[in-house]
């Protein structure tokens, strides 16, 4: 039934009609055609979304595929698709609010000033206010991803370890898949006809496929993936990042080549392999071996006497004072117990100044005082070297490989919950 507060309102205008009607002269109480200015599609917990809600999305989905080359489906069913993407937007931005997530501000960086990306959308028949709200509520599901899925995402040095020696890990590293995708999401704890009716979706995109379809109409009209509005694309992404499930089958593909349908525990997938690369060069990086002396400035140490005072420190080196020891003494780092030694650093280690300094001398070599953030410094380079920076980068790799493929597969799992959970009434068939 629905949520008390819609019935209430429901209520609450039939029985103002009536009242309205009673109130007048039976001679007044003639008939007059109905104006129909929105109606209820959905109801969505105890949110309505209604057919101008609707339509406004649909005419901006309408544009942006238009925008992409790519032929809108029958107006039928695109508007479908997007009232299943209003409502799932709107469950996560229900959940958002019941749990204390908002979002107050909305840094701008466009090169655009605030009247000409106004006039922009409003050329393109983009309501900017509606913009703005869309722009929020995408920022809004940002952090809510963040706060509730990728934040708890763990990968530990043994899952790293395991995927670096596994078949995926050896064969698929260095390879890159341009990728396009369409999702038919099966519900938990589906029935087995539920399950079949999702498969003979799942089928009847591929045989649209099959039969010349393009790619992009088709997952605008079946996929429930939330590209599925931008014709399923998923860009360019590394194999080792993707869903196993995805990286066996893509392993025998050819470009433009379409996948037969794959199941998981998500529900039915299709794939189409847009393009592919690979990128198998080792890294080798210039590294430099470094020690330093740190004085910071305060209210008690002026600028001037920061620099005073590494000047005087300058002098006894260049007079073999040992290094070590004048930063054991003098040095406001942490490093300076191990007598300033910063170890190895690769390019990006430290702040652009200190880099500069520190690239500029010799091995053996001392600099004059060099100012950063941090105060006042002298920067010794001891040695230098090219290192292979392969196996960090394969290991790096390999982490934020894990991290991706478990964020997407708990994304969606995290969606499908709030959305089996969610009441929702549909009342858009019956408005045609």
């Amino acid at each position: 039934m629905p949520f008390p507060r819609i019935a209430v309102l429901a209520r609450a205008l039939a029985l103002g009609a009536a009242l309205a009607c009673a109130a007048l002269p039976a001679s007044a109480q003639k008939p007059r055609p109905i104006i129909v200015l929105d109606r209820i599609v959905a109801v969505v917990n105890d949110e309505v979304i209604t057919r101008n809600d609707l339509e406004d999305r649909t005419q901006f989905a309408t544009l942006r595929l238009r925008q992409q080359g790519t032929p809108p489906p029958p107006r039928e069913v695109l508007e479908k698709q997007v009232l299943e993407r209003l409502i799932s937007d709107r469950v996560q931005l229900q959940f958002a609010k019941e749990t204390g997530l908002r979002v107050n501000r909305i840094a701008e960086q466009n090169k655009l000033t605030l009247p000409q990306m106004r006039a922009a959308l409003e050329k393109d028949g983009v309501p900017f206010a509606r913009f703005r709200e869309d722009i929020r509520n995408e920022i809004i599901m940002t952090r809510l991803r963040e706060r509730e899925v990728e934040n708890r995402i763990m990968v530990t040095e043994s899952e790293v370890d395991n995927f670096i020696k596994s078949r995926q890990g050896q064969e698929g590293r260095g390879d890159e898949y341009s990728l396009s995708h369409i999702l038919v999401p099966v519900p938990e704890n589906a029935s087995p006809e539920q399950i079949q009716a999702r498969r003979a979706r799942a089928e009847q995109a591929l045989a649209r496929l099959k039969a010349g379809g393009d790619f992009r109409q088709v997952a605008a009209s079946f996929s429930e993936a939330p590209d599925a509005l931008q014709g399923g694309a998923m860009g360019w992404r590394d194999a080792s990042r993707l869903p196993t499930l995805f990286a066996e089958a893509l392993q025998t593909m050819r470009v433009g080549e379409v996948s037969p349908i794959l199941r998981s525990a998500n529900g039915f997938h299709v794939l189409r392999l847009n393009d592919k690369r690979g990128s198998t060069v080792p890294v080798i990086v210039r590294q430099t071996r470094a020690r330093h002396i740190l004085i910071k400035t305060n209210e008690l140490v002026s600028e001037a006497e920061a620099r005073r005072r590494l000047a005087s420190l300058k002098e006894r080196l260049d007079n073999r004072a040992d290094f070590a020891e004048l930063a054991r003494l003098h040095s406001e780092d942490a490093s300076g117990a191990k007598g300033g030694d910063l170890g190895w650093l690769s390019p990006g280690d430290t702040v652009p100044e200190f880099e500069r300094a520190m690239d500029a001398l010799n091995p053996g070599q001392t600099s004059e005082p060099v100012k950063t953030q941090f105060g006042w410094h002298l920067i010794q380079a001891l040695e230098r070297r090219d290192e292979d920076m392969s196996r960090e980068r394969q290991r790096l790799a390999a982490r934020m490989a894990l991290r991706a493929r478990k964020s997407d597969e708990s994304y969606q799992e995290w969606v499908r919950q709030l959305r089996d959970k969610a009441y929702v009434q549909y009342r858009l068939e019956t408005q045609h």
